[in-house]
């Protein structure tokens, strides 16, 4: 009986052992909308710069819409 119980936690031991050294040598990817994160080559990837763009993405749009509403305004008097 205590040879079973002994040889159970060492079976346990061993296993919470590889789980472990498998975590540290798989790392922790995660997979996000189709893309691995971290990347695996994340090391060797060149840095991607995208400077930062307006805040606004339609101004000539949105200046249209305005020149139009004034218009009709104008139109309604």
């Amino acid at each position: 009986m205590i040879h079973r119980q002994y040889s159970f936690r060492s079976t346990c031991l061993l296993l919470l052992c590889v789980a472990g050294l498998l975590g540290g040598v798989g790392g922790c990817q995660v997979s996000m909308n189709g893309q691995t994160l971290p990347s695996p080559y994340y090391l060797h990837d060149d840095v991607q710069y995208f400077p930062a763009g307006p805040e606004f993405k339609l101004p000539r749009e949105a200046a249209a819409l305005k020149a139009a509403q004034a218009e009709d305004r104008a139109l309604r008097r």
